[in-house]
């Protein structure tokens, strides 16, 4: 690991002293390219630089004790050492996770899908819920969230919908919530008061560029018709809303959000991409099947991650064995607890591997 370091320390100052010339400065490739490696490499670095600090402080607290005779230097430099031996433990560890495989997908933005799942209304209604919990997750970190597609139940309810959101490092946070989520309560459209179980399906899907995924418009087929609203309203006079038909793999799509025909078009394109990058990700993911069962679920969306009771205001994310009473916070957004549970028992589960 300390060679790898080393060899990453030698690289980050070739990397700076790269970024001072004039002519890798005019090479606007080149120099986006070392800009991203800086980036990159800095938090290891710094970090590493932090690690061989705190050796060099043991070293001076054992050459003191190995020479003082004063006592009041002496307990003072026993208190040096031993702290700087826990920070050592710290940064050691921390290093090790620094160090494991970064998901390329990490810093994309993502698409994320919302399906009612059993439970009729009552699903389509939780599915609004977890939509609301995600959009208000998405403004605490001042990422953007953009509507692709929605198909509303009449009652305040969604069975299905698609949106965007855009913010750097997205996917490496939401990636986490591709699952089952399950809902336990007295459903609004309950006369007898009794408690029921439904589920909504979350996917979570990185936003696929076109060197991520090539796709032949000759398999896709396109249709277009009027959009409308509730009860078959007619929200727009034109035949603006598009349906996108994959032939190959029988996707469809359809997106009537915008009024702009192209717009629509657009969109459902880039859904289209995200999901055949999603399914190629798939077939990789099964082809490391071992590797798989020793993560945290980032995708299997038949796996139920987590249980919302509300008769005792209780979230449960059966994962990583966390429960919190925090309902009510949880559905409005505050669900970093849970992802940074999920996060840290990702890379525990990495590091047991890679140890």
């Amino acid at each position: 690991m300390f060679d790898k370091l080393d060899d990453m320390l030698v690289r980050f100052e070739e990397v700076l002293k790269e970024l001072n010339d004039p002519a890798v400065v005019n090479d606007q490739t080149k120099f986006r390219a070392l800009m991203k490696e800086q980036s990159e490499l800095t938090p290891i670095v710094e970090a590493y630089k932090e690690y061989k600090a705190k050796k060099q402080d043991i070293e001076d607290s054992l050459a003191i004790l190995e020479e003082e005779s004063d006592e009041e230097m002496r307990e003072l430099a026993k208190d040096e050492l031993n702290s700087a031996r826990a920070d050592v433990e710290k940064l050691e560890q921390n290093l090790k996770i620094l160090l494991l495989p970064k998901d390329e997908n990490d810093d994309k933005n993502v698409i994320v899908e919302i399906r009612g799942g059993a439970g009729g209304d009552e699903a389509a209604l939780f599915a609004a819920e977890l939509y609301r919990m995600y959009t208000m997750y998405a403004e605490r970190n001042r990422w953007k969230t953009e509507i692709i597609s929605i198909n509303e139940n009449g009652i305040g309810g969604f069975k299905e919908v698609t949106f965007m959101i855009n913010g750097k490092g997205a996917y490496s946070k939401l990636k986490y919530e591709s699952g089952t989520h399950r809902v336990q309560r007295i459903p609004v459209t309950e006369s007898g008061g009794r408690i029921h179980t439904s589920t909504a399906t979350v996917a979570i899907m990185p936003e696929a560029e076109d060197v991520d995924i090539e796709i032949n418009m000759n398999d896709i087929r396109f249709d277009v018709f009027r959009a409308s609203g509730n009860g078959g309203q007619c929200v727009n006079t034109t035949d603006s809303a598009v349906r996108l038909t994959h032939i190959p793999t029988g996707i469809v799509i359809s997106c009537q959000d915008e009024k702009s025909q192209l717009k629509n078009k657009d969109k459902a394109l880039k859904v289209l991409r995200a999901k055949l990058y999603d399914l190629e990700q798939s077939k990789k993911q099964e082809a490391e099947a071992e590797l798989r069962r020793s993560q945290i679920g980032t995708g299997d969306r038949s796996e139920k991650i987590r249980t919302y009771n509300f008769p005792q205001g209780r979230v449960t994310d059966h994962r990583i064995k966390f429960t919190t009473h925090r309902l009510e916070q949880v559905l409005n957004g505050e669900i970093d607890e849970i992802i940074d549970g999920c996060i840290a028992a990702d890379q525990a589960a990495k590091l047991a591997k890679v140890g």
